[in-house]
Parts: C-alpha cells; structure tokens; sequence
C-alpha cells in the first residue's frame, strides 16, 4: 500500500513539473510516466525491496497452509479407508463365531468344510466343468 501511494506520489510530482514546461494532455500523462518510472526504480528501492519480501512470505505461508490442509485431508482419507477395510473383517469374526456360511450365504451346521459329497462334486466339475451339475454327480 505504502508503495503504491510513493509511486501515485512522484507520478503526480513528475505530472505537475512536466505540465509547468508547458507539456499537455497524452504527452504530459507519457512523460510523467516515464520520469516517474525512472526515478521511482531509483528513489523506491527499498520500499520496493520490502514489498517484495513480504508479497514472498505470503506465498510462503499460504504454501504452508495449503501443505497442512493437504496433510489433514489424506490422513483423514486414510483413516476411512481403513475402517472401511476393517469393517468386513470385524463382520467376518462375527460370522465366523456364530457359524460359518455356505457359497450361497445359508448357515452351515459344521464348521465350514465342505462335505465329502461337495468334494465329490467339486472334483467331477475339475473333470468337465461344462456338464451339467446332476451328471457330474452321478
């Protein structure tokens, strides 16, 4: 801000000397530009200087920030994700202490293995897996 005002300052100090020469309208408003330009390159570097840095450490901050929202936002993403991971594992243990189920989601009595009969079938379907189910049992 302050910059912006030193700057608006020696353009109307150079628009008013150049105007007293005699210059007017589009030739004043350029030459006072010009003289302003070169004498505010001069005369303001300092104040150009310090602009400079604090225009970086805002960046800089607003980088940092940025980087830690990034940061909340995958750990919180993270977190979800394994619940979600965890949620079917806790219902499998549950499943798992009231009973095992079978390929079409009913309750088994025993404990999960296949029978000897499934067995059979399983091993009849390795044997021509485009039979029907009941001549593959036979």
């Amino acid at each position: 801000m302050t910059y912006t005002a030193a700057r608006l300052g020696l353009f109307a100090v150079a628009f008013g000397v150049v105007y007293l020469f005699g210059a007017r309208s589009l030739v004043a408003i350029l030459l006072a530009w010009l003289i302003s330009g070169l004498a505010s390159y001069v005369l303001l570097s300092k104040l150009r200087d310090q602009v400079s840095i604090s225009a970086v450490r805002r960046m800089e901050n607003r980088r940092a920030r940025l980087a830690e929202a990034a940061a909340r936002e995958d750990a919180l993403q993270e977190e979800h994700v394994r619940e979600a991971d965890e949620a079917p594992a806790a219902e499998a243990d549950t499943r798992g202490a009231d009973g095992a189920r079978d390929g079409d989601g009913e309750a088994r009595a025993d404990d999960g293995a296949p029978t000897d009969a499934e067995k059979q079938g399983t091993d009849a379907e390795k044997q021509d897996p485009g039979a029907p189910a009941a001549a593959r049992k036979s």
